[in-house]
C-alpha cells in the first residue's frame, strides 16, 4: 500500500500516542502537511495528559480519541463535549483505535503498552509508521512476521533508522557490508564512571543536541537507547549482528550511514529534528515541505567521529549480547531496562545500577526460550520485570 499520488481524497491516519514527544511532533507535522485536507485523522490516543488530547482532537477533527488510563474516560468524555468525537479508553480502546480503517498508523505509544496496538494495526494491513522501539526489541520476529502477512509497509521514524531506510538501495541489498548507527553520547560522553555515579535523573535527561521524552533522554545518557536501535536494526532491515555498528558523533548530523561492499558509505544528514524522519513516514515515497532548520555547511565547524567505550556504556555490550543469544533476550532486556530506569527516576538505584541489573536479569533468563507468539513475549517481559523488581528491592534492602 502506498500514497496515492495526486489523490484527492485524505488519507485515513491514527495516532496512538499523540500527547508524547514524538506524538505531538506528528501532529505539528500533520498540520504543516496540510491538515485535515491531507489527513483524515480516524483516532488519536494517549494517558493522562487530556487537555492536550482533547485539544489534539478538536483540532484534527479526529473520529476517535482515547485515553490508556481507564480513570481518565470521564475527563475527556467531558472535555469534548458536543464535538462529536467519540470517546473510549483503557486496552479495549486502544484496540479500537488500531482497529479502525486507517491507512497509516503512527506508532508512538512508548515501551511495552504500544506493542498490542500496533501489532493489531500492523496484522490487519495497515502501513505502519515506526516509533515504538518494544515493537521489535521485545517482538521482532513475530511483529515482522504480522506486518507481512498483514501487507503492509513499515517505515522507521527514529532518525537513526529513517537514515539507513533513505540510504539503502534496495537492489544492493546483497552488497551491504555494514549499517553504522550514530549517537550523540548524550550528556555523560566525556564522563568517567565515577562521575556517573552520582548523577541524578534530572541531569541524565537533559539531551544536548534533541527534545526528547524522559525514557529516551535518560536512555540516551545511558545509551540504553542505543541498544534498542541496534536490535532494531537487526529485524528493519535483516541484518546480522556482525552488520551493525554504532559509532559515537556528538553533533547529531550524520544520523546514520550505510557502508556497501565496494568501499562507499553513504549517509543521511540534516539539522537534529524528529519532524524530518516523522514528515518522511508519512509521505513516503515522497517528500513533504516542512519547516525546519536547513543545514548550512558553510556553518559546521567540524564533524567529530569517535568509537563507544564499553566499560563505561556496557548497555551496548548487553545489546550485542542479546543479539548472539537470540530468543527471548530481547524482551527480556527490554523489560529489565524499563524497570530499571523507573527505579532510577524514583531515586531506588544509582545511574550505574541500571545496566548491571539488566545484565544480571539477562543472564538468569538466558534459558533459550522461544518467542513464536505475542504470548511468548509478554511472559518474557513479565519474568523479566519480577527479576528486575527483586534485584532491586534486594539492593534497597542492602542499603
Amino acid at each position: 500500500m502506498t500514497h496515492k499520488q495526486g489523490s484527492t481524497s485524505p488519507e485515513k491516519l491514527t495516532v496512538l500516542g499523540s500527547t508524547g514527544s514524538i506524538g505531538a511532533n506528528t501532529v505539528d507535522v500533520i498540520g504543516q502537511l496540510g491538515g485535515r485536507e491531507r489527513f483524515d485523522v480516524m483516532a488519536l490516543t494517549g494517558a493522562g495528559n487530556i487537555e492536550l488530547l482533547a485539544k489534539q482532537a478538536r483540532a484534527l477533527g479526529a473520529r476517535l480519541a482515547v485515553t490508556s488510563q481507564e480513570e481518565n474516560y470521564h475527563l475527556l468524555k467531558d472535555a469534548l463535549a458536543g464535538s462529536g468525537i467519540h470517546v473510549a479508553a483503557g486496552r479495549s480502546g486502544l484496540q479500537e483505535a488500531a482497529s479502525m480503517d486507517a491507512d497509516w498508523v503512527m506508532a508512538a505509544i512508548a515501551g511495552t503498552p504500544g506493542l498490542e496496538p500496533t501489532l493489531t494495526a500492523a496484522s490487519r494491513g495497515a502501513n505502519i509508521a515506526l516509533a515504538n522501539k518494544e515493537c521489535l526489541v521485545s517482538a521482532g520476529a513475530v511483529f515482522i512476521r504480522a506486518v507481512a502477512q498483514g501487507g503492509g509497509q513499515l517505515i522507521p521514524v527514529d532518525s537513526e533508522h529513517s537514515a539507513i531506510f533513505q540510504c539503502l538501495e534496495p537492489r544492493n541489498k546483497d552488497n551491504v557490508e555494514r549499517v553504522i548507527l550514530t549517537a550523540s553520547g548524550g550528556p555523560f560522553r566525556t564522563f568517567t564512571r565515577e562521575q556517573m555515579s552520582g548523577v541524578t535523573a534530572d541531569v541524565a535527561r537533559a539531551h544536548p543536541n534533541w527534545s526528547m521524552g524522559l525514557k529516551v533522554s535518560i536512555g540516551s545518557a545511558s545509551m540504553f537507547n542505543k541498544a534498542l536501535e541496534m536490535i532494531e536494526a537487526k529485524y528493519l532491515f535483516d541484518l546480522t549482528p556482525e552488520q551493525i555498528e554504532v559509532i559515537i558523533h556528538p553533533q547529531s548530523i550524520v544520523h546514520s550511514m550505510v557502508a556497501y561492499s565496494d568501499g562507499s558509505v553513504i549517509a543521511q544528514l540534516g539539522c537534529p529534528d524528529m519532524r524530518t524522519a516523522i514528515s518522511y513516514a508519512l509521505t513516503y515515497p515522497a517528500r513533504g515541505k516542512i519547516d525546519v532548520e536547513r543545514l548550512d555547511f558553510t556553518k559546521l565547524a567540524r564533524l567529530d567521529f569517535e568509537a563507544p567505550d564499553e566499560e563505561r556504556f556496557p548497555a551496548l555490550r548487553l545489546a550485542k549480547t542479546a543479539l548472539q543469544r537470540g530468543g527471548a533476550q530481547g524482551a527480556v532486556l527490554n523489560a529489565a531496562d524499563e524497570t530499571a530506569f523507573h527505579a532510577f527516576v524514583e531515586g531506588s538505584i544509582g545511574f550505574l545500577d541500571m545496566a548491571d541489573i539488566v545484565e544480571v536479569v539477562m543472564d538468569r533468563i538466558d534459558d533459550g526460550r522461544s518467542v513464536d507468539t505475542i504470548k511468548d513475549v509478554l511472559r518474557a517481559d513479565a519474568d523479566a520485570r519480577q527479576c528486575a523488581l527483586d534485584i532491586i528491592q534486594k539492593k534497597q534492602k542492602a542499603a
